[in-house]
C-alpha cells in the first residue's frame, strides 16, 4: 500500500504548473499629450484565465503584480484574495493604470509610440495554500509572467503567459 501512494504522490499527483492564458487585456482608454511635455496614463483591462491542473485547489492571498517598461516599473495592478478549485479553470481581473511620466523618463519610449509598439512585461507572484484532497494543506507560490504588446493605432493587446508553482 506504501508503495502505491508512493508512486501516486510522485506521478499523478506530482505538482503540475498551472497554465495562464489572457482572455482578454483591453485598452480601456490612453490620454497622452506628447508635447510640450509627456503627460497623461494608459488604461488596461486584464483578465487572465487560470487552469489548475492539479488534484487540489489553491488559495492565495491578495497580491500586487508589477509592469515594467523596458525594466523600469511603470504601474502596478492590486490582485484581490481568492481560490481555485482543483482541476478548474478561474479568471483573475483587474485594472492597470500606467502612468505616461513613468514611461517618458525612457528614452526609447517615443520611438516605441511612435513607431506603433509598446512592449511591456509583467510578473505577479501569488503567496498561498495548496489543498489536496482537503488532507493535506501545504504552503505553495504560483509566480506569472507576461509579455504584453500595446499597438497604439489600432488599440489592441496582444500577450504570452508563463506560470511556475513552487510548494
Amino acid at each position: 500500500m506504501v508503495v502505491v501512494l508512493v508512486t501516486l504522490c510522485f506521478t499523478l499527483f506530482k505538482p503540475k504548473d498551472p497554465k495562464v492564458t489572457p482572455q482578454s487585456a483591453t485598452l480601456e482608454s490612453i490620454n497622452l499629450v506628447v508635447f510640450p511635455a509627456i503627460k497623461g496614463n494608459v488604461s488596461l483591462g486584464l483578465v487572465l484565465t487560470v487552469y489548475n491542473p492539479n488534484y487540489g485547489g489553491f488559495k492565495y492571498e491578495n497580491s500586487t503584480a508589477f509592469i515594467n517598461y523596458r525594466g523600469n516599473l511603470v504601474a502596478e495592478a492590486s490582485i484581490e484574495n481568492d481560490s481555485i478549485p482543483a482541476r478548474a479553470k478561474h479568471n483573475i481581473s483587474t485594472t492597470v493604470i500606467i502612468f505616461a511620466d513613468k514611461l517618458a523618463a525612457d528614452l526609447n519610449f517615443l520611438p516605441d509610440f511612435f513607431s506603433g509598439v509598446l512592449n511591456f512585461t509583467s510578473s505577479t507572484t501569488l503567496h498561498g495554500k495548496a489543498n489536496v484532497f482537503n488532507v493535506l494543506k501545504l504552503k505553495a507560490s504560483s509566480s506569472s509572467s507576461c509579455n504584453i504588446s500595446i499597438l497604439v493605432q489600432t488599440q489592441s493587446v496582444d500577450s504570452i503567459c508563463n506560470s511556475k508553482i513552487r510548494l
